[in-house]
């Protein structure tokens, strides 16, 4: 069984025949579950049961929801998903390629994957295929509601299956194709049947295409492919070769350019100096070459030195429609050289790793005008002038803004706010749902004893069998997360945890940590500040950057990464940052699915039978 295929389009189909599916950037699957087997087979017909364990694993711990509905197959997409919108292609590439176990291991556990099910074939050993779609469907619903798993893609969900969303509004579905930057929207025509191997214009794909501007430099005429160059640190490198798109009239003319006034090179291949720039239609670049290009028009009042990888990064992250740029060569980071519109591309990079934490919280921001390391002040109540798209909460007389998504995100940013400051509870709870111990050294000289005290934390919770998570703050020290479960606690019961534990911390190393509130008191004492950690306090959000002048982030880290020699502050620039995202993944996904509840139940009881009564006031304090 080979899959059924979608029918290239250029526009959305409409009417109430039609129903539209985000298309995710992976590899296409047939997912066949026999009541002894498991097997995940390409599109191509290669088994990837080898190459994606983790989603085989998921299968067998979740056999006994599916028992009875076996014999099962599903039609779906194998995805590394960034957000419940938008996945990597790339990690997914790279998985397939893989071969040795140990590798493979360590990818699944680093880049999970998820297989998104968009439809059902095979239901109880029957076949389904000759049945209309919107049937396929309600049953597809009913095995994932039978199994208890969500109707949507929710990456909140610890499952690895995940069940596809599918709308009747083309163009809500639109905007989140480009607001999310998806890889494009399906539509299916509500009456069609499942047919093997076959390609169906019953089935449409419309890409989301990004356009990305290149020096055209290079043309084989032997196999009629095209070169496509920008300029990376100075010299020209090579990012696509191309050969669709073209009318035959601008072929024709590219040809002749070429082979009229370009210098030969080889047998067939011809080159001139960079002069002529190209605008080429593309999904995404895989780190070495754009992909699914096509030619789309000559850019012909277009300077080639513009043509360069910072500019290629922000045509492939566009903005969405409705943000209005101001003075996007502002300098932000001048240490760094960056601008604002660099500042706003990496707020889009960032924004499936650092929303998570914002949503539904209300936010404390501070804004730099003038850009980090500059005056500053600090943002509680949303200003008037906020677009109708800004979701603002009411509390305490403060409209706070909330941000739930990313033209939010990026409207803040091109007002200049570089502090996400955010409370331990989300708006609709006054209970935190994690504990932060922050660790304050006197200086980032002192950075060393923040790695000491989260070392010695690290070792405590182990003892008790806790699940934490560690951050750089983005200034000069780390903050240890310990994730909860939604309305499990109240600030004084982890009142009463945090102050045992630091105050137990400065008893062992007293030299080295205090609790000593006066900073001139504190001498080059590390300040463990479990006080913070309360109602209406905030701390800064994961991934957001911070406005000291090298405009650093405050980004999570593995605990192995906790070394005296080679960690600092420093480090985490925005650029790197991201570059770091790209090769080690996000330490804290991990933390959506370990929260601490039974566990940390068991050590509050302990704790309150060891601390005597007239210790017990320290929950206030």
């Amino acid at each position: 069984m080979k899959p059924m295929r979608l029918t290239a389009a250029h526009d959305v189909p409409t009417g109430a025949d039609w129903v539209y599916e985000l298309k995710y950037d992976g590899f296409r699957v047939i997912l066949t579950w026999d009541q002894n087997e498991i097997h995940l087979e390409s599109r191509a017909g290669k088994r990837l049961n080898e190459q994606f364990p983790e989603v085989i694993e998921q299968c067998e711990q979740l056999r006994d929801h599916f028992a009875p509905l076996l014999p099962l197959t599903f039609d779906g997409e194998l995805v590394f998903l960034l957000d419940e919108q938008q996945s990597d292609f790339a990690r997914v590439q790279q998985r397939g390629r893989l071969k040795n176990k140990e590798a493979i291991k360590l990818q699944a556990e680093r880049f999970p994957c998820h297989l998104i099910a968009f439809d059902l074939l095979r239901c109880k050993g029957k076949s389904l295929i000759d049945l209309p779609l919107m049937e396929r469907k309600t049953q597809l619903q009913q095995v994932f509601k039978a199994a208890k798993l969500p109707s949507s893609v929710q990456l909140e969900h610890p499952s690895l299956l995940q069940l596809i969303h599918t709308d009747t509004n083309s163009e809500h579905m639109k905007k989140l194709m480009t607001t999310y930057l998806a890889e494009g929207l399906v539509a299916k025509k509500r009456t069609s049947k499942w047919h093997d191997h076959t390609r169906s214009k019953e089935w449409l794909k419309v890409k989301n295409w990004r356009y990305v501007s290149v020096i055209v430099t290079r043309f084989d005429k032997e196999n009629g492919y095209f070169q496509g160059c920008i300029y990376q640190d100075h010299h020209l490198t090579e990012v696509v070769q191309f050969k669709h798109g073209f009318s035959k009239e601008e072929e024709q003319t590219l040809r002749t350019l070429f082979q009229t006034n370009g210098k030969q090179t080889g047998a067939s291949a011809y080159e001139i100096p960079p002069s002529i720039v190209a605008s080429i239609a593309c999904i995404s670049f895989d780190g070495s070459a754009l992909r699914e290009p096509r030619f789309s028009s000559f850019l012909l009042d277009t300077d080639p030195t513009a043509c360069t990888f910072q500019q290629m990064l922000k045509q492939l992250y566009p903005l969405p429609t409705v943000i209005e740029i101001t003075h996007p060569e502002k300098p932000i980071v001048p240490a760094l050289h960056l601008n604002k519109a660099d500042y706003l591309l990496y707020l889009r990079q960032a924004a499936p790793y650092l929303l998570p934490f914002l949503r539904e919280r209300r936010l404390t921001l501070i804004r730099f005008p003038h850009g980090a390391g500059d005056e500053f002040f600090y943002q509680k109540s949303t200003p008037d002038y906020a677009p109708d798209y800004v979701l603002t909460d009411q509390a305490d007389d403060i409209a706070y803004t909330v941000c739930n998504d990313p033209q939010t995100l990026l409207w803040l940013g091109n007002q200049l706010a570089m502090e996400f400051h955010i409370p331990f509870e989300t708006r609709d709870t006054d209970r935190p749902t994690e504990i932060v111990f922050d660790l304050d050294p006197p200086s980032v000289n002192e950075f060393h004893l923040a790695i000491e005290a989260a070392k010695r934390i690290k070792t405590l919770l182990d003892g008790l069998f806790l699940t934490a998570f560690i951050k750089t703050s983005g200034g000069k020290g780390l903050q240890v997360y310990i994730p909860l479960k939604k309305n499990a606690f109240t600030y004084e019961e982890t009142r009463t945890f945090t102050a045992f534990i630091c105050q137990f911390l400065c008893e062992q190393a007293p030299e080295l940590f205090t609790l000593e509130r006066l900073k001139k008191k504190r001498g080059n004492r590390l300040y463990l500040d479990y006080i913070q950690h309360d109602a209406g306090k905030t701390i800064i959000a994961p991934y957001s950057p911070r406005g000291n002048e090298l405009g650093l982030v405050a980004t999570p880290l593995e605990w192995d990464e906790l070394r005296q020699d080679g960690l600092h502050p420093s480090l985490f620039t925005m650029p790197s940052v991201i570059e770091r995202l790209k090769e080690k993944g996000d330490p804290f996904r991990r933390m959506r699915h370990l929260v601490n509840d039974d566990t940390f139940r068991q050590v509050l009881h302990r704790l309150e039978d060891m601390i005597p009564a007239h210790k017990m006031d320290i929950r206030g304090h």
